[in-house]
């Protein structure tokens, strides 16, 4: 890695960037913040990044964080970082990637149209983003910005192989996933199962069935993101009714909003739970629960990385 590259972050993406930051030699850069009586934050680039490549860590979990990604990003390319790279470990209104009816806002669009509007550092702006819910978000956004959509795929295989053992089948949430639990399950050479599901007159949805037999079978059920852990449990249940022996569970983003956890374990349907360090909550939640396995993002984030400053150092090399 090039050795102006500096890395800074967001407060509660502190933790995982450091991580990267070790994995790339790289060096973490001071920022101080401040919040005001009134609510206003001060916000100060405390390192020199004048002539060095930037690498901002931060997630849009909710607007507050939004801001304070826009607002950090604004102040290095206002401070002159010569290339500005923000990896965004989760996506946060990525379920709202399109409007269903009338006068709702495609928020997911909103939102990389606010990251679009980041002035551009003279070496270009890019995002790096991670298991996104629709494959279509990077093309929200505008400008010269340009996007990446990484893939925690080795990091999900691994894991399943790990807690689903020499034999076992790859289990998708509903219909929905079926298509991803099921490239999944090819790269991993086992079956891949999903739950159907019908939707009653009044709206309400009843599971109906599994789509492959399943008696005595373990089954790792992946979902991209959970947030209270519901759906997934009537997944769970479904599996379990149709003769599932063993029911594991890993996901990409784990939020565990509420007693998600707590709900999903004491449900006696769900032998362990896993997900990656995406999200700054599922990192909490592990503090209090040591059944909560976290798979680290860190060597994946680094490698794009590496690959991306290979691609952009060959480029300086033929403009000189």
């Amino acid at each position: 890695m090039s050795n102006t590259q500096i890395f800074f972050s967001t407060k509660s993406y502190l933790p995982l960037a450091k991580r990267i930051a070790a994995k790339c030699h790289s060096r973490i850069g001071d920022i101080e913040s401040k919040s005001f009586s009134d609510g206003e934050r001060y916000l100060r680039i405390q390192t020199q990044v004048r002539g060095c490549d930037a690498v901002l860590v931060g997630g849009t979990t909710d607007d507050t964080a939004t801001l304070d990604l826009f607002d950090t990003a604004c102040g290095l390319v206002s401070e002159g970082c010569r290339s500005l790279k923000i990896i965004v470990p989760f996506f946060g209104y990525s379920t709202m990637e399109r409007a269903v009816r009338s006068g709702e806002v495609v928020t997911a669009k909103t939102r990389a149209r606010i990251l679009s509007a980041i002035p551009a550092a003279p070496y270009g702006n890019e995002v790096l983003m991670l298991d996104l819910h629709s494959e279509g978000i990077p093309f929200y956004f505008e400008g010269s910005v340009k996007t990446r959509h990484l893939y925690a795929k080795s990091l999900i295989t691994a894991e399943a192989k790990r807690v689903g053992g020499k034999s076992f089948v790859l289990g998708a949430p509903d219909a929905g996933r079926a298509k991803w639990v099921e490239s999944l399950a090819n790269d991993l050479g086992v079956p891949a199962a999903f739950v159907y599901k019908r939707r009653a007159t009044d709206g309400t949805v009843s599971l109906s069935g599994v789509n492959l037999p399943i008696k005595d079978t373990d089954v790792v059920i992946y979902d991209d993101m959970i947030r209270t852990g519901g759906s997934i449990l009537q997944a769970a249940q479904a599996y379990r009714d149709a003769g599932a022996k063993r029911i594991s569970l890993i996901t990409t983003h784990g939020l565990f909003n509420g007693d998600a956890i707590t709900k999903l374990k004491s449900s006696g349907l769900i032998a362990s739970v896993s997900a990656t360090d995406s999200h700054p909550l599922a990192e909490e939640v592990a503090k209090k629960d040591p059944n909560l396995t976290i798979l680290s993002t860190a060597d994946l984030f680094a490698s794009a990385l590496a690959k991306g400053e290979a691609f952009t150092e060959g480029a300086e090399h033929a403009h000189r």
